[in-house]
């Protein structure tokens, strides 16, 4: 006979059961992270020796809070394979308590590979390591493969020892074309939440949430393609050497080079700090598009919004660029409070905006944050960034080329699908459960029946909005023992599910993070 309880402390009690285990010094060989287990990140760890890191879905990674560098680092030759699920993210953060989180708590992410960067040598040391061959990046190889990066969140990372010495959320450098950047939230990040140094790694869904330098920082000859990019900031975190949406340069010296920093973003929504042009934010918010020092950034179908500045052409090198059509903006809906500038004399950004022999004619101003008619772009606990019916965003879209962009007619990150729904986190500072988080679809509590059952149980709650889970039975080791992918409505749920293979013994059922306990006799 099969007897079904409720379990009301079984979460709680599953994380306790958790091992953990440190990680420090180097990784030389191939090794694989397992969801049963919470890691520790002790200090800069180095995989190299051209092995692969796994990671489970469901893994946590604690970044251990000290005056060192904790960070994990893939060198050149070396992968990560760090392939989670929407219901299943792999999760890096801070080792504090609830409440006690801070940006900075650890140093992040860092991947080196072998594509080009157009450095003198070919090649250069990420900044924020000690000089070494670990640390070093660079190559000819625009097609290398440094892993995989899918339903990631990386918590509180980002250290800045000093100007230009600086860890950030996720550092790629020299990232090759064949690695796969998806779904991955870098959330309170001390310094840049992403940044490219050179190479060609493509990525899609990301998002930048409350970081406190620039969202998306891209320099060395970055010639990548991003489609789908989102970010908050919160109006007191910003940074003393100011904090912009997109920064972008060639080079440190904004010299020009046979490879140039081209980088193509594609329906990315910046929401700055400025929910309406009175709000009181820290003086460091400077632009949504910081285009400097020959750099050739080009934006298509996206939303920069809330910004004290909108684009920013800066230096006689980017608005000579931009004069040859190298630079394009184009479908962009800018709403900050002054929308477009620049610091060259002779170069009219407006003008330049809206000529259509540079073909730049698809920019929208809007009047004020509203007109933009975004759901709730402001919530920073709940934010919903998806257009309401009438916004200017649903349409305007311009087609691009390259097959790597999905052809979209509206603008921003968001058409009518929430892709941040279920796997990411935006109250990291506060959660307890920094593993798999609980269904957010669901009301009431799991009601299991009948009470014994035999043979067939039943699952019952009632959902609020439509979602994407899995039913999950586990054995007291926390071996699963059954799965099955369920979809939930708005209303009622009732699932069936078969336990008659199931042997005598103590089970744990589990949606997410709603736990029963199941017995078999």
């Amino acid at each position: 006979m099969k007897h079904i309880f409720t379990l009301v402390f079984a979460f709680s009690l599953a994380v306790c059961l958790h091992a953990q285990t440190v990680l420090t010094g180097d990784i030389t060989t191939n090794t694989t992270l397992m969801a049963a287990n919470r890691y520790l990140l002790d200090g800069t760890v180095f995989v190299k020796n051209n092995a692969t890191l796994t990671i489970e879905p469901g893994t946590v990674i604690l970044g251990k809070k000290s005056s060192t560098r904790p960070a994990l680092v893939i060198t050149r030759g070396a992968k990560i394979i760090a392939n989670g699920t929407f219901t299943k993210p792999i999760v890096f953060t801070s080792d504090q308590a609830a409440g006690q989180r801070n940006p900075g708590d650890w140093g992040g992410i860092i991947i080196l590979g072998k594509a080009v960067v157009n450095t003198p040598t070919g090649e250069f040391a990420i900044e924020g390591l000690p000089s070494s061959g670990d640390a070093t990046c660079g190559g000819n190889d625009d097609a290398d493969n440094s892993g995989v990066l899918r339903y990631v969140r990386i918590e509180f990372p980002g250290i800045a020892f000093a100007p230009n010495i600086e860890i950030n959320g996720l550092t790629m450098g020299a990232v090759g074309s064949g690695t796969i950047i998806d779904n991955v939230q870098v959330s309170y990040s001390g310094d840049d939440s992403f940044e490219w140094f050179g190479g060609t790694v493509n990525c899609k869904h990301l998002i930048a949430y409350k970081g406190v330098d620039d969202d998306f920082d891209t320099d060395y000859g970055y010639r990548g393609k991003i489609q789908y990019a989102v970010a908050l900031r919160d109006p007191v975190l910003a940074d003393v050497s100011g904090s912009n949406g997109f920064e972008s340069d060639n080079n440190a010296a904004g010299a020009y080079t046979p490879v140039r920093t081209q980088p193509v973003f594609a329906n990315v929504t910046l929401v700055g700090p400025k929910a309406t042009r009175t709000t009181t934010v820290s003086n460091n918010f400077k632009r949504a598009a910081h285009i400097r020092r020959a750099s050739q950034l080009n934006v298509f179908n996206s939303i920069l919004m809330a910004y004290p500045d909108g684009i920013l052409m800066d230096g006689a090198k980017v608005c000579t660029a931009a004069t040859g059509d190298s630079v394009k903006v184009k479908g962009v809906i800018l709403a900050c409070d002054t929308n477009l500038r620049t610091n060259v004399s002779s170069f009219n950004a407006a003008n330049w905006f809206n000529t259509a022999a540079y073909n730049n004619t698809q920019i929208t101003t809007q009047n004020n944050r509203a007109d933009v008619m975004l759901t709730d772009p402001f919530n920073a606990a709940a934010p919903n960034w998806l257009p309401m019916a009438g916004s200017p965003a649903l349409s305007g879209g311009v087609a691009t080329t390259d097959p790597f962009f999905e052809a979209t007619t509206f603008r921003g990150a968001f058409g009518t699908v929430n892709w941040t729904a279920e796997w990411t986190q935006f109250n990291p500072i506060n959660y307890t459960n920094v593993g798999t988080k609980e269904l957010e679809g669901m009301h009431t509590p799991l009601n299991m029946y009948p009470n014994p059952a035999q043979n067939q149980l039943n699952i019952s709650f009632v959902g609020y909005k439509y979602s994407q889970t899995n039913i999950e039975i586990t054995n007291v080791l926390g071996a699963a023992v059954y799965q099955q992918a369920v979809e939930v409505q708005a209303g009622k749920n009732t699932f069936e599910v078969s336990i008659a293979a199931l042997n005598p013994g103590l089970y744990f059922v589990k949606i997410d993070g709603k736990v029963g306990r199941l017995v078999v006799r």
